[in-house]
């Protein structure tokens, strides 16, 4: 691996852009994978969000994979 620095904003709208652009390669990521695969990926990170013992973070984690979910089912 390189050593990029992945300089992220301060400005929370371009940190908000930043998040929405890994949503959207995330789920394109899931559609070039193929169905089953992508369907394994979606469960463990489900399973994974059951984990978590921070509830506030299970709960973004949560609604980032059903947004993920939905934008990959169209």
């Amino acid at each position: 691996m390189s050593d990029e620095d992945f300089a992220t904003s301060h400005d929370t709208l371009k940190l908000a852009d930043e998040v929405a652009c890994l949503k959207m390669m995330v789920m394109l990521i899931l559609k070039g994978m193929g169905q089953a695969d992508a369907g394994k990926v979606i469960i463990n990170m489900e399973r994974y969000v059951q984990t978590l013992g921070d509830k506030p973070q299970a709960e973004v984690f949560s609604n980032t994979i059903k947004q993920i979910k939905s934008a990959y089912r169209q």
